[in-house]
C-alpha cells in the first residue's frame, strides 16, 4: 500500500511539472482548453490545467524571412519573365496567426505571386527592370492590407532577381555594348577635341609670345638706333663746335698778330683751296678774293723773271 501511494505521488508530481511552462522572450503560446481558444501566454511562467489545457501553437515574435522560388510573369509589352521575391514579414497576432489562415507561409507565397503578376502586368520590359524600389513599395502595401487578417505584418518586400527570357538577355547585351562602344567614341572625340583645343591654345599663345617678344626687340633696337644717333648727332656737335672754337682762334690771333684785309682774304684764298681738295671742278670766288689772287700771280711771275 506504502508503495502504491508513493507511485501515485510521483505521478501527481511528475503532471504537475508538466503544467508548469516558461515562454521565452519574442515568443508566444496559443493555448486551448477543450479544443476552444483559451488565450495567449506572452514571456513568463504560465500553470496549465492539467488534462483541460494543451499548447496548440508555439508562435515566433520575431521578424522573419522566407524566400520564394521565382514566378513567371508577363509585361505589360507581351515579355515573360521570371522573377522571384524575398518577402520579411512578422506576427503581431498569434491568435489571427493561429486561427486565420491554415497555412500561413503558402498562403503569402500565392498571394506575392498574384500581386506580382497584377504589378508587372501594367509595366513594360524597361520599366519593369529599372522600377524595383517602385515594384517593392507597391507589393509591400498590397500583402500587408492583406494579411492584416492573418496577424500577419509585412515589413518589407524585395525583389531578389529579375530573369529575363535568353533572347532579351541577348538583345539587352548587345544594346549595351552598343552604348558602351558609342559612350568610348563619344569620349575618344571629347579627348581628341580638347586635345587640339589645346594644342590650338598653345600655338596661339607660342605666336603671342613670339610677337610680344619681336616687339620688345623692336623697342630695344629702336632704343639703341636712337640713341646712337644722339650720340653720333653729339659726336658731331662736338666736332663743330670745335672747330668753330679752332677757326675763332685762329682769327682772334690774326688780329692778335696785326694782319690786314690783304692778308685775311689769301686766307680765305686758301680756304677755298683746301675746300676744293682736288675734287671740285669749279670754284666761285668773291670778286674781293679774286682780286686778291691776280696780284698774288703777278708777284710770282716778277719773282720768278728776277731769278
Amino acid at each position: 500500500m506504502p508503495f502504491l501511494v508513493l507511485i501515485l505521488l510521483i505521478i501527481v508530481f511528475a503532471v504537475l511539472i508538466s503544467c508548469i511552462k516558461i515562454v521565452p522572450k519574442a515568443h508566444a503560446y496559443v493555448v486551448e482548453r477543450l479544443g476552444a481558444y483559451q488565450g495567449t501566454w506572452s514571456v513568463g511562467l504560465h500553470l496549465k490545467t492539467p488534462f483541460l489545457d494543451r499548447i496548440a501553437r508555439k508562435v515566433s515574435l520575431k521578424e522573419q524571412v522566407v524566400d520564394f522560388a521565382p514566378q513567371p510573369v508577363i509585361t505589360k509589352d507581351n515579355v515573360t519573365m521570371r522573377i522571384d521575391t524575398v518577402v520579411f514579414y512578422q506576427i503581431t497576432d498569434p491568435k489571427l496567426f493561429c486561427y486565420g489562415v491554415d497555412n500561413p507561409i503558402m498562403a503569402i507565397e500565392n498571394l506575392t505571386a498574384t500581386t506580382l503578376r497584377n504589378i508587372i502586368g501594367d509595366m513594360e520590359l524597361d520599366e519593369t527592370l529599372t522600377s524595383r524600389e517602385i515594384i517593392n513599395t507597391k507589393m509591400r502595401a498590397s500583402l500587408d492590407v492583406a494579411t492584416d487578417p492573418w496577424g500577419i505584418k509585412v515589413n518589407r518586400v524585395e525583389l531578389k532577381n529579375i530573369i529575363p527570357p535568353q533572347e532579351i538577355q541577348n538583345a539587352m547585351e548587345k544594346q549595351m555594348k552598343a552604348e558602351r562602344e558609342r559612350r568610348e567614341a563619344v569620349t575618344r572625340a571629347e579627348g581628341e577635341k580638347k586635345a587640339s583645343v589645346t594644342v590650338a591654345e598653345g600655338k596661339k599663345e607660342a605666336a603671342i609670345l613670339e610677337a610680344e617678344a619681336e616687339k620688345q626687340s623692336a623697342i630695344l633696337r629702336a632704343e639703341a638706333q636712337k640713341e646712337k644717333m644722339i650720340r653720333e648727332a653729339e659726336g658731331q656737335a662736338e666736332a663743330i663746335l670745335k672747330v668753330q672754337q679752332a677757326t675763332a682762334d685762329g682769327i682772334r690771333m690774326i688780329r692778335e698778330a696785326g694782319a690786314d684785309e690783304s692778308v685775311l682774304k689769301i686766307k680765305s684764298l686758301e680756304a677755298f683751296a683746301k675746300a676744293a681738295n682736288g675734287q671740285a671742278t669749279k670754284i666761285i670766288i668773291p670778286s674781293e678774293i679774286a682780286g686778291i689772287a691776280g696780284l698774288a700771280t703777278g708777284v710770282k711771275e716778277i719773282l720768278t723773271d728776277k731769278k
